[in-house]
């Protein structure tokens, strides 16, 4: 199985830290509140070891005024301990803590330690909860290797034990832990080359993590998916030589209570995507074994709830398959019908994820979820309207608008809303089907995608996620690779936060 859970121990000390422990440390991490400019105690440091030695290091290699910097220095003691040193600036955002944790990090684990020791003498208790989290986070997320076929492997992390002096604030590190688990999970997946993940491969890592897990599995092949009528699934599919395509179902039940509300995941699972008879050219068609990301946050969603016990009936559905070239590739002008009997006029066969999409939410909205989420990497036009440091978010839901803005900032994974107006829906009229799955010209397709999925959610409560954050070249705020992993340390604190600690299920619907 590709993924483990992290070995790293978390061990949080109450008193403040003592001489005696610096002079035992190899790494430590010190974070100290930004001294204001115009202060007259500018010159005060907040007392602990070897403060005195540190200011004036700082304000020797530190630029003279600057709010904000990275230093790193060696203790004259026995451990000749080495000290990163930084303070908080003056912007408290969760994004920015974590790209500045982020920093840290890299820079404390070039040395490879077996441990840290974070202290943080000085910081209000609500500073101590933002960088003791952010920094944990950016080393569960260093720590992971991802895949890697070179003759010589990178050096593994030897990072067994963070200590944490000083916080006041008890920390939820199982918390930490499992959004860790999620996310270096969706990001081992997303990064496998595409022959070494085709949907086969795939459901294989899924059947052996279900069974780790305890979670309920069904495979909706080729012919079960026939039976259902899932034509729009199997348009994309029909292409590919190897009948491996399907839908996975997974469920997840808490076992300390009966839950009271049911949550369905989607993720669309595209292996690799050549575009189909609209076949990508070479500078676009690279990097598509990353289009089934939507599915690995999916899955490392469930991974991380289910570890935190959530108290909801969980169901992820995830659409396996290959987008392939063949004599039987679907193509332009064919009319297909999804399960819940949409005809479907196809107008370009490179957007095939909302094909997959349109049946396995049709699928997961027969339970009647009191709410669904989808993860897709699905459009260029929502990269171009946000770049790639943000995701898109849709609903059908006006009310979640700013419940999802808040969970982006307060996790660190940013989305900003799109309109969801009827009238987008005019540019989907078809003459020969219910509707076009896109338009051909240069409209909005990520709006228009999403209008198209809405068809397909039979008005259950939904919120679609556009990835345009799943790949950000040099990394994002805590996680060091382009491989993002967005989505799953946004979900668990839109639902453990905002939507369980709120109880706005019924605002939802």
């Amino acid at each position: 199985m590709v993924m483990s859970t992290m070995n790293i121990t978390l061990k949080q000390h109450k008193p403040l830290i003592k001489k005696s422990i610096i002079d035992k440390t190899d790494h430590l991490l010190v974070i100290l509140p930004t001294q204001k400019k115009d202060s007259k105690k500018s010159s005060a440091w907040p007392a602990f070891p070897y403060s005195e030695q540190l200011q004036k290091r700082w304000k020797d290699r530190i630029a003279p005024g600057k709010e904000q910097g990275l230093l790193v220095t060696d203790l004259p003691n026995s451990s000749a301990t080495r000290v990163f040193l930084s303070t908080t600036g003056s912007n408290s955002k969760v994004y920015d803590t974590l790209r500045q944790a982020r920093e840290i990090i890299a820079a404390a684990l070039a040395d490879n330690p077996t441990s840290l020791v974070l202290t943080m003498p000085g910081l209000s208790r609500e500073q101590q909860t933002l960088y003791t989290e952010a920094l944990i986070s950016a080393a569960l997320a260093a720590c992971h290797s991802l895949p890697s076929f070179r003759k010589k492997a990178p050096p593994a992390s030897k990072l067994k034990t963070i200590h944490i002096y000083g916080c006041e604030v008890k920390l939820d590190s199982k918390r930490l832990l499992a959004e860790a688990n999620g996310n270096n999970l969706a990001r081992t997946l997303t990064a496998l080359p595409p022959n070494k993940l085709a949907p086969k491969n795939y459901l294989q890592q899924i059947r052996a993590l279900a069974r780790a897990q305890g979670w309920k599995l069904e495979f909706l092949d080729h012919k079960a998916l026939t039976r259902k009528k899932a034509g729009a699934f199997l348009a994309v599919s029909q292409g590919s030589d190897h009948k491996d395509a399907g839908i996975v179902h997974l469920s997840y039940t808490p076992a300390k209570r009966k839950p009271s509300q049911r949550l369905a995941l989607v993720g669309k699972g595209i292996c690799f995507d050549t575009g189909g008879t609209n076949l990508k050219p070479a500078k676009f068609m690279h990097g598509m074994h990353e289009d089934m990301q939507g599915s690995a946050v999916a899955l490392g969603t469930l991974l991380t709830l289910s570890q935190l016990q959530a108290p909801i009936k969980i169901d992820c559905w995830l659409a396996l398959a290959e987008n392939h070239i063949g004599p039987r590739a679907y193509k332009q002008n064919d009319v297909v019908t999804a399960c819940n009997g949409t005809s479907i006029e196809v107008m370009h066969t490179d957007a095939e994820g909302r094909m997959v999409l349109a049946d396995t939410l049709a699928l997961a909205a027969r339970a009647k979820p009191d709410l669904i989420i989808d993860y897709a990497t699905l459009t260029g036009t929502c990269i171009y309207a946000l770049g790639t440091a943000y995701s898109g978010v849709f609903s059908n839901r006006d009310t979640l608008f700013n419940t999802l803005i808040a969970a982006g900032r307060d996790s660190g994974e940013r989305v900003w809303p799109f309109p969801m107006d009827d009238d987008f829906d005019e540019a989907l009229e078809s003459q020969v089907a219910d509707i076009k799955q896109c338009t051909l010209g240069g409209e909005p397709d990520h709006i228009l995608a999403a209008r198209f999925l809405q068809r397909f959610v039979a008005e259950r409560p939904w919120i679609h996620i556009d990835l345009a954050a799943g790949n950000n070249k040099g990394g994002l705020a805590h996680i060091p690779s382009d491989i993002t992993g967005f989505g799953v340390r946004y979900t668990a604190r839109l639902i453990l936060d905002k939507v369980l600690n709120k109880d706005i299920w019924h605002a939802i619907d």
